[in-house]
């Protein structure tokens, strides 16, 4: 039985897509699609803490572009190590869409409901004091789903990303940060 309000309901901020080359995708999106800029950042266990993949500890490294559409954020993920939650669903060489991202004001409440559904957090992490987890969720929604603590430290840095996206003119598509 579900305890707690459905964290699917949560506010959806992001959607993302796994691809093999973080330059030349940002290029593809900024070029053909008029998205941009694209701020790139890697992380690694030096900025991602406590991670965990499949109920074990994990490693954790990608190189990430981030840039804003309307309402929505657009990630773009190269992964750097396999296994990861990023291989599980998007084979090298096949770029696609991963997941959806929502806001979360009760994470371990959030991961308990996945949980009673028979989807536990198959990657967990922090970035300072944001945490995250991602479950698979492709059997009913044809995507992974991650959520996000909300804090003021994402908020900022997210609300710099989409201030600079909001009236991009096109120059200088990937910002290395």
């Amino acid at each position: 039985m579900i305890t707690q309000s459905n964290p699917l309901k949560l506010p959806i901020f992001q959607s993302a897509w796994v691809v093999d080359d973080i330059e030349t995708a940002c290029l593809e999106w900024s070029k053909n699609l008029g998205i941009g800029p694209f701020f790139v950042n890697q992380y690694g266990p030096d900025e991602i803490t406590n991670t965990t993949y499949r109920g074990q500890p994990g490693r954790f490294e990608i190189i990430v572009a981030l840039a804003q559409a309307g309402q929505t954020q657009i990630e773009l993920i190269q992964p750097l190590v396999e296994p990861s939650i990023y291989r599980d669903a998007i084979k090298p060489g096949q770029p696609g869409f991963h997941h959806v991202g929502a806001w979360s004001h009760d994470i371990e409440s959030d991961i308990v409901w996945f949980e009673e559904l028979n989807f536990p957090a198959i990657t967990t992490g922090a970035a300072g004091e944001t945490r995250f987890a991602y479950f698979d969720t492709r059997p009913i929604i044809g995507c992974m789903f991650e959520l996000v603590t909300a804090s003021q430290e994402i908020d900022e840095f997210f609300t710099s990303i989409k201030d600079a996206c909001s009236n991009w003119d096109g120059n200088k598509p990937i910002r290395y940060s």
